[in-house]
């Protein structure tokens, strides 16, 4: 038989009033037991007499009442659709309350409120925000700092949440509460540890805190993310060790770390943003002439077996590249060409778009044009004119008139000098060479990516690729769009699962 709920919120109502401290404790932990059971409308109305319950009790620690209470208000948190129990829960100042006896009660009590805590700033940012507003965190980090074992993984887990917060970022430094965050990235649940991962992406802009982020160990912490996480986590973490890499003088520390087959993981991997990721990572760490062998390996075995997506991948990575001097050679010698002009003939007008603008960077160099000439990639360019995308046609022109230039290679496409998307081609090429006082640009890459305006965003943990191929080591001209998408990876699995980990 299911219980008249309007007669046992009554009855509740009148055991808190004029009830005695027993009869309080039966009311509150029946509520308890039937909170899994009851409407949401009426635990809603419990909330406000459980919060005035806690706040009159606030001063006495010892009320095995007070305990009752938030157990209580914890089983409510947890019911309901879209967390709205627990944002009803912050906004009764019932938070407030057991942030302010948490530090001054007994361990007992301590775990309890510590477990409401955890779920209420897990079902609700604003909660985030009231914990971090009153005095929440500077409780986090010195509990942290006392080594409290019995609480401890629950203790990382708020700090996690807290850690999205700007405010709570701030002052994480100043309290020295970094290697905790650091500590809340390698223990835990795993989406506690990707919130971590996220934030420490965002303090890692800066300098000074990217060497404590280092000095703290976090380069092996974010490696074994990308060995363990799942799919989302993997880009976070590939995204901070990407801010991380900002740094040239991590660059080698990453590398060596094993890094690199990592990055070949995500570039394979069907996460689009997690390939974006990994390309930018690549032509970071390829500043190093070793890493950058390593890396065009990687790309080559993509090449011969990876899908459409990931081949696209690497050969935009290879495009990047193209346009470094010391990595020229490299591409040269790791046998990529002959499987870049195979692909040209590719289904995938991705694959041959990226793999033609990888071409039009490499004709660049007269070396690679006798490699590509042998490898038969002058017919194929020559088709490519007639095809539908403006931007094959544009590669594959580019490149032509580097083979046109060429007096070994002159005679070759002679034929097509006549044909309209060369000569456009042409001019907007003389027209920019003739406008840049004999600064020669290099590539139609690096103009278009030269005349693109950038968006500044100054609290993104996102790099990307800059003018001219080029990596923007300040990391501060950047787009919200890929981190905006990685927060809602997040946002949507976090009520999903975490509760999946404690009672």
């Amino acid at each position: 038989m299911n219980p008249n709920w309007e007669e046992s919120l009554n009855h509740f109502e009148r055991m808190i009033d004029s009830g005695t401290e027993s009869m309080r404790i039966k009311a509150v932990i029946k509520l308890s037991k039937l909170s899994n059971q009851a409407p949401e409308y009426i635990l809603s109305q419990t909330i406000p007499i459980l919060s005035n319950l806690i706040a009159d009790d606030s001063s006495n620690n010892s009320s095995p009442l007070q305990g009752l209470v938030i157990h209580c208000l914890k089983c409510i948190a947890r019911q309901g659709d879209d967390g709205r129990l627990a944002t009803e829960i912050g906004q009764s100042g019932a938070l407030c309350s057991i942030l302010r006896f948490l530090p001054q009660s007994n361990a007992s009590v301590q775990k309890i409120c510590l477990k409401c805590i955890w779920c209420l700033v897990n079902l609700c940012n604003e909660n985030r925000l009231i914990v971090a507003m009153n005095g929440g965190l500077e409780i986090i980090v010195n509990m942290l700092s006392s080594s409290m074992d019995g609480v401890r993984r629950y203790l990382l887990e708020i700090l996690s949440a807290l850690s999205l917060v700007r405010v709570v970022r701030r002052g994480l430094v100043s309290l020295g509460g970094l290697r905790f965050l650091v500590e809340a990235a390698r223990v835990g649940n795993m989406l506690s540890r990707e919130r971590a991962c996220q934030a420490i992406g965002l303090l890692g802009i800066t300098r000074r805190v990217r060497r404590m982020l280092v000095d703290l160990g976090v380069i092996d912490v974010l490696m074994e993310l990308l060995r363990v996480g799942d799919g989302a986590l993997k880009v976070v973490a590939g995204n901070t060790l990407g801010v991380i890499l900002a740094n040239i003088d991590y660059i080698d520390l990453v590398a060596q770390s094993g890094a690199i087959p990592l990055f070949a993981e995500l570039i394979q991997g069907s996460e689009s943003v997690g390939q974006e990721i990994a390309e930018d990572a690549f032509c970071l760490l390829a500043v190093g002439e070793a890493n950058a062998v390593v890396i065009a390996e990687h790309l080559v075995r993509i090449l011969r077996e990876g899908n459409a997506e990931s081949k696209a991948a690497a050969a935009n990575v290879f495009w990047d590249l193209s346009g470094y001097k010391h990595t020229v050679p490299v591409i040269r010698n790791s046998g990529a060409i002959p499987l870049l002009v195979e692909l040209l003939s590719s289904q995938s007008s991705e694959v041959r778009e990226t793999v033609s603008g990888a071409i039009a960077q490499l004709s660049y160099s007269q070396a690679d044009r006798e490699a590509l000439n042998e490898s038969g990639a002058v017919p194929l360019l020559l088709d490519l004119l007639h095809d539908d995308s403006e931007e094959l046609k544009d590669n594959a022109a580019e490149a032509l008139i580097n083979f046109f230039d060429d007096p070994l290679q002159h005679e070759t496409i002679s034929q097509v000098v006549d044909h309209p998307s060369f000569r456009s081609m042409q001019n907007r090429l003389g027209r920019i060479r003739g406008a840049s006082d004999n600064q020669t640009v290099s590539s139609m890459r690096q103009m278009n990516i030269n005349q693109a305006e950038p968006t500044r965003d100054y609290d993104a943990g996102i790099y990307r690729r800059s003018s001219f191929g080029l990596i923007e080591a300040s990391m501060q001209t950047c787009s919200m769009t890929i981190f905006t998408s990685i927060l809602t990876v997040v946002s949507e699995n976090l009520r999903i699962s975490i509760f999946e980990w404690f009672g």
